[in-house]
This record gives structure tokens, C-alpha cells and sequence, in this order.
């Protein structure tokens, strides 16, 4: 029985996020990116697999690079040969994107040390194939002042005022190793929100742009942006950004491991 360990990318607007929901839609399943994998996982093995992501995403959020393992009773597969083999089975919003046979008591949710996710906004006027994966805004933000407010989410913060009502987590403190905005080299009417921490609250990075870029174009200052973080006070949060332009980037196990 071999761990494997996958490296997931997707384009999230057609799920209702990454964990199986088998009775959702009035008992029945809903498209969800662990369930299809977990078919296509079925097909191969002829029997039922579970597969273990490193954290949920939303609905309509999407990965660059999502990590999973599973156990495989089959040992004649090279390891490499999973990606084109569950890729056959999988719809084109899913793709594998690399695979690697790790030790047995591996976990993608509990080994992982932190995940970092980059929120994608557009500032001008974006062609009809880039809607799906962006935030028009259509007004330049000051990116200074966006990264002075950014540079208040360092170490271990307690987190409550941008949880989502109804986030069952038993703490909301968190351990935010870096949080900055920068201009997309690809695009420069594209500027990128990145934020990596051990862990994040339901819908948090979504919050946080949002509040962000309202507490901006507001005119708000910087130490208004800390207040409002340290008040615990979900009600002082900005408007929620939407989900379209919100990638989890990456997941990395080499780090220190701090508390879920």
C-alpha cells in the first residue's frame, strides 16, 4: 500500500468547492473537486479511495496547486504514471499536476506547515477569458498604502473580525508569515494580493482583500486598517470579495508546524 501525493490544479468556478458534499442538494451529491478526483481514483482501483486535500477551498475558488494523497492498493503503477492515468478520467477543469510516493504517515492536512493563496485583481478592463479568475475593480488602488496595511498581518494574530459567520474553528488565531501586494509581471493593470499563513478561517483571504480594498478606496489610513484587526469585530470588516479571483497558489511541508 503505497501514500501518494498529488499536486492538484483547478479551475473552480463550476464546483461547489473542494470537499465531497454526498447529500447537499436535497440528498443528492453535489460537483465538487475531491468527488470527481475520487471517481476517477475509483476507476483505476475498481474500489472506493479517500483522498485527503491540505484544506478546503470555496466554492469557485481555484489552485494552482492543491496537495492531496491517497492510499493505492495497486503497486505496479510507476509513481509518475498516476498524472496521465487519473487525467484520463478526469473533466478539463481538473488537471493533476505532479505526483510523488511519500512516507506512509504523511498527510496533506496535518503535515502541511503552511499554504499560501494569491488573489488575483483587475484594475482596468479584463477580456471576457480572464473574467473567470479575476476581481474587476476598475480604479488603481495606491499599492502603498495597501502593503502598509498588509504589514500589520505578521505572526500570531487573532483573526475573529475576518471570519465568516458560522466558521467553526475552535480558535481564530492563525500565524500569517507574510502578506503583500505587488503588480502582476504579466499584466499590469493586474495587481495580486498574496498572503501565506499556517492556516486560514473560513473565507478569510476573501475578507481581507475585500476589506482591504474598500478600506482603501475609502481613503481609510493604514492604522485604521490595524484597529479594525484588533477590534475582533466581524460587523467592522469591508465587503467579502468574490470568490472568481482567489487561487490557493501553494502548499509547503518543509516549515515549522504550528497549530491548525
Amino acid at each position: 500500500m503505497r501514500n501518494i501525493l498529488l499536486t492538484v490544479s483547478y479551475d473552480g468556478t463550476d464546483f461547489c468547492g473542494w470537499q465531497r458534499q454526498d447529500k447537499s442538494d436535497g440528498g443528492r451529491p453535489v460537483r465538487t473537486v475531491q468527488g470527481e478526483i475520487e471517481k476517477a481514483l475509483e476507476k483505476i482501483h475498481k474500489e472506493h479511495v479517500n483522498l485527503t486535500g491540505s484544506g478546503r477551498t470555496d466554492s469557485g475558488v481555484h489552485a494552482f496547486a492543491q496537495a492531496a494523497n491517497f492510499y493505492s492498493p495497486i503497486d505496479s503503477i510507476p509513481v509518475e504514471k498516476y498524472i496521465p492515468a487519473i487525467n484520463a478520467f478526469l473533466p478539463d477543469d481538473i488537471r493533476i499536476v505532479g505526483s510523488s510516493e511519500v512516507a506512509q504517515d504523511f498527510s496533506s492536512r496535518f503535515s502541511a506547515t503552511s499554504r499560501t493563496y494569491r488573489y488575483f485583481i483587475h484594475t482596468g478592463n479584463p477580456f471576457a477569458s480572464e473574467m473567470r479568475f479575476v476581481w474587476p475593480i476598475h480604479h488603481k488602488p495606491d499599492i502603498t498604502v495597501l502593503n502598509k496595511m498588509a504589514s500589520y498581518l505578521r505572526g500570531e494574530i487573532d483573526c475573529a473580525t475576518f471570519a465568516a459567520a458560522g466558521d467553526a474553528s475552535l480558535s481564530t488565531f492563525r500565524y500569517i508569515e507574510n502578506a503583500r501586494f505587488f503588480v502582476d509581471d504579466k499584466n499590469p493593470e493586474v495587481i495580486v494580493f498574496e498572503i501565506c499563513a499556517n492556516a486560514f478561517l473560513w473565507k478569510m483571504v476573501r475578507s481581507l482583500t475585500g476589506s482591504l480594498i474598500f478600506f482603501e478606496k475609502s481613503g481609510r489610513s493604514p492604522e485604521y486598517f490595524k484597529e479594525v484587526l484588533d477590534s475582533h469585530d466581524r460587523k467592522r470588516a469591508g465587503p467579502t470579495a468574490p470568490p472568481s479571483g482567489l487561487f490557493l497558489y501553494q502548499v509547503s511541508f518543509d516549515g515549522v508546524r504550528r497549530h491548525a
